[in-house]
């Protein structure tokens, strides 16, 4: 199938810049938040400049190693997660690893640790659009491996398993703490399941990065900070958690990108 790549100064609809602004990097760092942005490309590498801000997508170039990457925000859910990979494949990206917060769902797992996920449970809507439900959401086996990897040799806290990646916030991860504290039959009883099978952990973006990816031809890895606890609370920790799992997470992230740059 003949791909559909941008021209070397054609700015895209949706994150806003070109090829040419990328200098020739082929390796991006997907967070959620725009405003992560700046600080996560300021820390990971060297010479951060701002590329563009539209939207929910906010870019920065920092260098590791010497070598050009991408830091740019894909806002929350998978639809601009969709839409961002399109644009980011068109302009030549081959490699992204999503860096996000996450909500445990095993006893096992402590706040602020690392999890890097492996595959996703495809409660999203995006997916469906790219693949059949039958078809798996999974990483790509050389990324999650440069993330064990870069884990290990920094000794990050970290997991390698399931998420379960749900398009809303409350009920699909069997939230009750909403306004009308109403969870449909649907997802009743779900956390429990996911547990006994041995998911990790509940988010919002995964599942559609892997199976957008696959179908781009991209290859994916995601690594996420242990904010919530689900066996214990449904609160969200205090920020000094929140930055102990980022110090992790930048870390791994970098160790990884060090590992990918030599097979990229």
């Amino acid at each position: 199938m003949e791909k559909n790549y941008a021209a070397f100064d054609e700015v895209m609809y949706h994150v806003g810049f070109a090829k040419k602004d990328l200098q020739g990097a082929v390796l991006a760092v997907l967070p959620g938040d725009p405003g992560r942005v700046e600080p996560l490309a300021k820390t990971l590498g060297e010479g951060a400049r701002f590329i563009a801000s539209h939207r929910e997508y906010t870019s920065w170039l920092a260098r590791v190693d010497g070598a050009p990457v991408l830091v740019c925000s894909t806002g929350m859910g998978g639809p601009s997660v969709g839409i961002c990979l399109e644009e980011l494949a068109r302009l030549g990206i081959t490699h992204v690893i999503r860096v996000g917060t996450t909500g445990t769902i095993q006893e096992k797992i402590n706040l602020g640790d690392v999890i890097i996920n492996k595959a996703a449970v495809r409660l999203d809507g995006t997916s469906g659009h790219y693949a059949p439900q039958e078809f798996p959401a999974v990483a790509s086996f050389s990324v999650t491996g440069a993330l064990a990897q870069a884990a290990r040799s920094c000794c990050a806290p970290f997991h390698v398993g399931v998420a379960v990646s749900s398009d809303t916030f409350w009920p699909g991860q069997e939230r009750y703490d909403s306004f009308t504290g109403y969870v449909p039959r649907r997802f009743q009883g779900s956390m429990r399941e996911w547990q006994a099978l041995g998911a990790l952990n509940y988010e919002m973006e995964t599942s559609a990065l892997f199976v957008v990816s696959q179908a781009l031809g991209l290859k994916a890895g995601a690594v996420c900070g242990v904010v919530v606890k689900r066996t214990q609370s449904e609160s969200v920790a205090a920020d000094d958690v929140y930055l102990r799992a980022l110090a992790y997470q930048i870390k791994v992230v970098r160790g990884a990108i060090k590992i990918l740059l030599h097979i990229a």
